[in-house]
């Protein structure tokens, strides 16, 4: 099995392309090997539009891509299905038609058809036979804690689902015709010649709108659609350690499909709501301590808070304000189930502004005894890891 190649090198882009930069040079990619038109043998063709794909996929997505840019390859073998891409992996199909929509080479109603109905089985293109349902999109708050440690949700979602009453025909009677217009073809073909060539125009058949069959007794409930709304719940499970923006697929939890076909997905999109005192930079939590002028200067234990309690922290005599010490395996764990983040905890003097008299007496008898000399002044540093 060949090496997969890199997927920036697939899109021809930089490590720190934007997403728009990324999008442009799949736009140009895909038209130029789309199968229907490349120069190249079809096989070929399909194969490269394919790795075109897959690294859009990854590099257009924030979450894939910062996994990818971690682990490599190697990162994503729980992102899709078996270890591999596959085209029912693939989640942007709207960037699909806005790419491709229209008509010849790359829309469905010219006469080579589209490719998108070979690579995604339908996916609501293909007239004749069944059509996959849409797929769904929720977006899911969930807390810092929850993220830590993994928790599931039923939600409620509105679906559109195989109507009851018709059991999905769209009939009353349960009988559906063919249509003698297009004698069940879904298309009309009408021919033009101008001189020695012969034009061939394929369009949807008017009559029956591309399905080959025509409803005369359509079901009064749907009124022949054959699908009807209803609340559906659904168990969505949140793996420990995930992040604001990662898509969670639930297979076959979105729309029901037309004439027979499979059901879509649903895709759960994290965010995760803002703590009251961690900010998240990847798997790692930063956070505050404050700290008396006695304890940086003299040292001792202070008492830093994480997701699984309160824990102690020596910190030495003469810490300065400013300095981060790493606390490692006490941040968030790694989504794909390996290893945790640290703790990165500052250490903030804070300084009384409220003084007693014999307070200030105090601070005066240390400050004459330390004397108005503080060092020579220096450059500004970036704080220090321990």
């Amino acid at each position: 099995m060949p090496e997969k190649r890199d997927y920036y090198e697939v899109l021809g882009i930089a490590r720190t392309a934007s997403p728009d930069e990324i999008k442009k040079a799949y736009r140009k990619l895909a038209r130029e090997y789309h199968p229907d038109v490349s120069k190249l043998d079809r096989k070929i063709a399909e194969e490269k539009f394919k790795e075109l794909s897959e690294a859009y996929e990854v590099l257009v997505d924030e979450e894939k891509r910062k996994s990818y840019d971690r682990h490599g390859h190697e990162g994503l073998r729980s992102t899709f299905r078996g270890g591999g891409f596959d085209w029912t992996d693939f989640t942007h199909f709207n960037d699909i038609e806005d790419i491709f929509g229209g008509v010849g080479p790359f829309g469905g109603s010219g006469a080579s058809g589209s490719i998108f109905e070979q690579f995604f089985g339908g996916g609501g293109r293909a007239r004749n036979g069944p059509a996959q349902g849409a797929s769904l999109r929720f977006d899911m708050e969930i807390t810092l804690d929850e993220a830590f440690q993994g928790t599931e949700r039923e939600v409620t979602l509105p679906q559109v689902v195989s109507c009851d009453a018709c059991k999905g025909s769209g009939s009353a009677d349960g009988k559906i015709d063919t249509c003698e217009f297009c004698r069940g073809a879904g298309q009309v073909q009408q021919s033009q010649r101008k001189g020695y060539a012969q034009y061939v125009t394929i369009t949807t058949c008017p009559k029956c709108g591309g399905a080959g069959k025509r409803n005369s007794n359509p079901c009064r409930v749907c009124r022949g659609t054959g699908t009807s709304q209803k609340s559906r719940k659904v168990m969505i499970t949140v793996p420990k350690g995930a992040g604001s923006g990662m898509q969670l697929r639930i297979r076959g939890a979105g729309n029901h499909g037309t004439r027979g076909g499979p059901p879509g997905d649903l895709y759960a999109v994290i965010h995760v709501k803002p703590h009251d005192f961690f900010v998240r930079e990847e798997n790692d939590l930063l956070v505050e301590i404050p700290v008396t002028i006695t304890q940086a200067a003299l040292g001792g234990e202070v008492s830093v808070p994480t997701l699984e309690g309160e824990a102690m922290l020596s910190i030495p005599a003469g810490t300065h304000s400013g300095t981060i010490f790493r606390m490692r395996n006490r941040g968030m764990p790694n989504p794909r189930g390996y290893g945790r983040g640290d703790i990165l905890a500052k250490v903030v003097i804070d300084v009384p502004t409220k003084l007693t008299r014999e307070q200030k007496n105090l601070m005066k008898q240390l400050g004459e005894s330390l004397g108005n000399y503080a060092g020579r002044p220096r450059p500004p540093s970036a704080s220090r890891l321990e």
